[in-house]
């Protein structure tokens, strides 16, 4: 397949997935990163400078919060991210969007 098609439809769904993701608890950066690849069957392979724009993103247009975590003994302190309420929102939304794109682009794609 060639790589800008399949660039351009991933770039397309990564903050769905991410804050979808973030729904069930905070997470930091790499375990997103391991969460979209096992959960995704290996098609979503980010790396950090891909993964932390986007969360960047969601953190200014406050879909999400973060915070340090306080290391204990010899661990290092990590960033964690959360959905915020209105992040939950935005996401409902963005999952009705998504649905209703993968719908018409299935009829178009099942034509005979």
């Amino acid at each position: 397949m060639n790589q800008r098609y399949e660039k351009q439809m991933k770039k397309g769904v990564l903050e769905i997935l991410v804050l979808k993701l973030l729904v069930r608890e905070e997470k930091y950066g790499y375990q997103l990163i391991m969460e979209l690849r096992e959960e995704s069957g290996e098609v979503f392979l980010l790396k950090e400078g891909t993964l932390y724009p986007i969360l960047y993103r969601l953190e200014d247009d406050g879909l999400v919060e973060s915070r340090w975590s306080v290391p204990r003994d010899r661990e290092v302190s990590r960033k964690y991210y959360r959905i915020t309420d209105k992040g939950q929102r935005e996401l409902s939304e963005m999952c009705k969007l998504w649905q209703t794109f993968q719908k018409s682009v299935s009829l178009i794609l099942d034509r005979d």
